[in-house]
């Protein structure tokens, strides 16, 4: 799943219990982190689930994540 965070655009795939998530880079992606499915609200789980890239609480959620990579420098 690709989805759009602000001007910045992710790719989003499940992998066993937790969510990789990368940039694209050309062809390949460049995979960033990968987060424990358990830690996502509940309601971005179920966005997850249903593969709706526009749902807030996914947003929301992969926002903190995109700016704990940022914080650490990634």
């Amino acid at each position: 799943m690709t989805i759009r965070i602000d001007s910045e655009q992710y790719v989003l795939r499940q992998d066993g219990d937790g969510l990789r998530v990368g940039r694209p880079n050309g062809t390949d992606v460049v995979w960033l982190d990968t987060v424990d499915l358990d830690l996502l609200p509940g309601p971005a789980r179920e966005a997850l689930e249903r593969g709706d890239a526009s749902d807030e609480a996914l947003m929301t959620a992969l926002r903190g994540v995109t700016q704990a990579e940022v914080e650490r420098g990634g």
